[in-house]
């Protein structure tokens, strides 16, 4: 059987008599961007609008709607662009037909999302022209022109944002700082000091050392009216934080904390090593001197240590037991009547059983007694105090040999590593004994972890000096500034002198200072001595 084959034509067109109306004008919205607010793109950005908007009311079969635009964004990515975003709302909602614009690179960078919206127009009866490309969206070669030319724009973007990067790292690398400014609190544009500002970060300052924690100084901020950063009423424990441990508060600068990691999307995110950072010293003027700044971060990291700080009072967490070694803490006596007052004990005195601990309660104002009595006796002997601090220094601060045998385990790591990666290299190229490799493998995986693990260790101790340098040396500047006999307690010198207080079984109150520091007071009586800390 033979098999044929029957074309059936195409209907021809049917002629009707009736007068059809007239095509309807298209709706037609111009979109114009430029990324920079410099003076040749600012240009450029009102001819295109002006442009656009002579073309268009040009057409006697086009009805103008309006001009959509971006100024001084980055075309990478549309989430940003509220007048682009708002174009395309109003032409999927039917306000709009056709859409007019420069090029393929002005409507997006980003290949994905320049198809996206392409796609979802064009389902919805909106076309997109071109102009520069002479591409329109409902041509059957549209969308391959706009997937070539949008691939092409994209790398552009690419190529550009790490020729930027590299100039920049560049300019680091070699000593040339720029710091974007930020409003911070404590400086304006270009660093320059906000006196009424700097005012309020001394204040900070000042309440951390005198034994408030983050959160009771943003009480006491709000206490006193102070605005945050923001310009709000309410301060957080972050913004306090950040506030005491910002270098651009001594006068440095680190630059690169954060980075670009995507270059579509601008996506930002905390540098943990993923690429170089850059210190740079005496960058602008100091508000905190760098002594008292580096005081501070010894005083943070060493509540960190001791676990939960708290700093609703300044005498909590200060005062120990002789008995049980455990805390004193606040209790109130006769709280609804007359004779109400405040006391500190152990917190564990009725805890053991048997006997409760023998160590006598103190008032606040005996808590004060004795610091201003115990400061006083070291006072009488300020500079074989600040002599035997320097010596301290000398003694258990020395980083010498710990940083050079840091250095050699970083290179027996190395070498380590190269090991490894021959041994590997060398099993993918040539058949070998694979129980013998394994051996070898292993062994040497081991041992690097073993060498890793001192190298963390030796981290551990270097940051642990530093730590002390830092306290000793922020105590010395403290008690170089203290003149005369104290007559009043000042909470700022309890902060940043005081470790603890020993309340011991007989009676007799220690006052531990940092550095290992020690006055024994007994009644009135002021016994001053020394003693170094274990290295």
């Amino acid at each position: 059987m033979v098999k044929t084959v029957r074309v059936i034509p195409a209907s021809p067109k049917i002629f009707r008599s009736e007068v059809t109306a007239e095509p309807r004008r298209r709706r037609t919205a111009g979109y114009a961007r430029v990324s920079t607010d410099h003076e040749e793109q600012a240009s450029s950005y009102e001819m295109q609008m002006a442009h656009y908007k002579n073309y268009i009311e040009s057409r006697v079969d086009w009805d103008f709607v309006g001009m959509y635009s971006d100024e001084g964004i980055s075309g990478t990515n549309t989430k940003k662009r509220d007048g682009f975003n708002q174009m395309i709302e109003d032409a999927l909602a039917g306000k709009i037909d056709l859409i007019i614009t420069k090029s393929v690179s002005r409507f997006a960078r980003n290949t994905v999302d320049s198809l996206q919206n392409v796609r979802k127009l064009k389902e919805h009866g909106v076309e997109i022209y071109f102009e520069k490309e002479n591409i329109w969206t409902f041509d059957t070669r549209g969308e391959l022109l706009i997937t070539i030319m949008s691939s092409l724009a994209q790398e552009e973007s690419r190529s550009i944002s790490e020729n930027t990067t590299w100039g920049k790292r560049k300019q680091f690398a070699e000593g040339k700082t720029s710091v974007g400014y930020s409003a911070f609190l404590g400086y304006d544009k270009d660093f320059q000091i906000n006196e009424e500002q700097a005012k309020v970060v001394k204040l900070i300052y000042k309440l951390f050392l005198g034994g408030r924690s983050f959160y009771a100084i943003t009480k006491e901020l709000e206490k006193r009216g102070i605005k945050s950063p923001s310009g709000k009423d309410k301060w957080y424990i972050s913004t306090v934080r950040s506030i005491l441990t910002n270098e651009k508060y001594r006068g440095d600068a680190l630059i690169q904390k954060e980075y670009t990691a995507d270059f579509l999307d601008k996506t930002r995110r905390k540098n943990t090593g993923e690429i170089p950072q850059y210190y740079v010293e005496e960058h602008h003027e100091a508000i905190i001197p760098p002594e008292l700044f580096d005081f501070v971060q010894a005083e943070i990291k060493e509540r960190e240590k001791r676990g939960k700080h708290s700093g609703v009072s300044i005498f909590a967490n200060k005062i120990k037991c002789g008995c049980c070694d455990g805390w004193y803490g606040a209790k109130v006596w006769h709280s609804t009547d007359k004779y109400r007052r405040v006391i500190y004990r152990c917190n564990k005195k009725y805890v053991h059983k048997g006997k409760p601990c023998s160590t006598r309660h103190l008032t606040e104002e005996e808590i004060k007694q004795i610091f201003v009595q115990a400061l006083n006796s070291l006072v009488e002997v300020k500079e074989n105090v600040i002599a035997e601090l320097r010596s301290l220094i000398d003694d258990v601060c020395q980083m010498e040999e710990l940083i050079e045998e840091h250095g050699r385990v970083e290179q027996e790591l190395r070498g380590l590593a190269e090991r490894l990666e021959t041994l590997i290299r060398e099993n993918a190229r040539v058949a070998q004994d694979q129980t013998a490799y394994l051996k070898q493998e292993n062994e040497i995986r081991a041992l690097y972890l073993e060498k890793q693990g001192a190298l963390e260790k030796l981290d551990e101790q270097i940051a642990e000096r530093k730590s002390k340098r830092n306290t000793l040396e922020g105590m010395i500047q403290v008690v170089c500034g203290i003149n005369g006999e104290q007559l009043a307690f000042d909470e700022e010198l309890w902060g940043g002198l005081l470790d603890h207080i020993v309340v011991k079984e007989d009676g007799q109150v220690v006052v531990v200072f940092k550095g290992g520091i020690e006055s024994g007071v007994d009644g009135c009586r002021g016994l001053f001595y020394l003693r170094k800390q274990s290295g």
